[in-house]
């Protein structure tokens, strides 16, 4: 690896790659750019790619900026709760990193050498998160299904539990009901108001009035209330 400052871009990482068939560059939050080089490209010719391509790089550098203004970094000073367990993160003597779950505690370990915002270790803690709150999201959501269709009269025929992006919950035409993973992240009311609501399409399949209407019914009163509160919750973890 060379790391060399290009006048009108900034520090640019050139990486040699045994695999990499043809020159790319990377862009990632909170890291330099990366240059992955062919073994058989010269270092003239990865220096020339990178300056016909400094406009793109510019451009694209700001759209990561931006989202680097969005990402939540968790470092040891993070506060972070889900229903089922508390994130403590620390530095440590350890050449990996290190994820246990246990009694309610999620611990991930870094090592010393790296950075805790580098974009290495977020993407571990990341990933250790999600993982931790699928276990969780697998042993409460599907039996909290079952316990309100019960007491409501509903019925459905599978649950999934995934990562979702972009939405909480989903019902098909078939009435397989898919809950997201990061529901885990809400207030118990607000988990029942998502299941509720995947429930009601099971009857009703759009938004119409008469959706409304049961949702109304089987929340008390309360499901537009519920549903204005969500929206401050992102369905990721940013």
């Amino acid at each position: 690896m060379e790391l060399l400052q290009i006048k009108g871009v900034g520090p640019v990482l050139f990486q040699l790659s045994k695999k990499a068939k043809r020159l790319s560059i990377k862009l990632k939050p909170f890291e330099p750019v990366k240059v992955v080089v062919p073994l058989n490209v010269h270092p003239k010719e990865a220096l020339t790619f990178v300056e016909s391509n400094r406009q793109w790089i510019r451009d694209n550098l700001q759209k990561v900026k931006e989202k680097e203004n969005d990402l939540t970094i968790f470092d040891e000073s993070t506060l972070f709760k889900t229903r089922s367990f508390t994130l403590a993160i620390k530095k440590s003597p350890l050449k990996q990193m290190r994820m246990q779950l246990k009694n309610g505690r999620l611990c991930i370990e870094y090592p010393a050498h790296m950075e805790v915002r580098s974009a290495a270790v977020q993407e571990n803690i990341r990933y250790g998160i999600e993982e931790a709150m699928r276990v969780s999201a697998k042993n409460y959501l599907p039996r909290r299904l079952h316990d309100l269709a019960q007491q409501h009269g509903f019925t459905y025929k599978r649950v999934f539990i995934k990562n979702l992006k972009s939405r909480w919950g989903s019902c098909s035409n078939v009435n397989n009901i898919n809950l997201n993973l990061h529901l885990m992240r809400l207030p118990d009311h607000l988990i029942d108001s998502v299941i509720l609501h995947e429930l009601c399409h099971t009857v009703e399949k759009n938004h119409g009035p008469g959706f409304w209407q049961l949702m109304h019914k089987v929340t008390g009163g309360k499901a537009k209330l519920w549903d204005k509160e969500i929206k401050h919750y992102r369905t990721v973890i940013y």
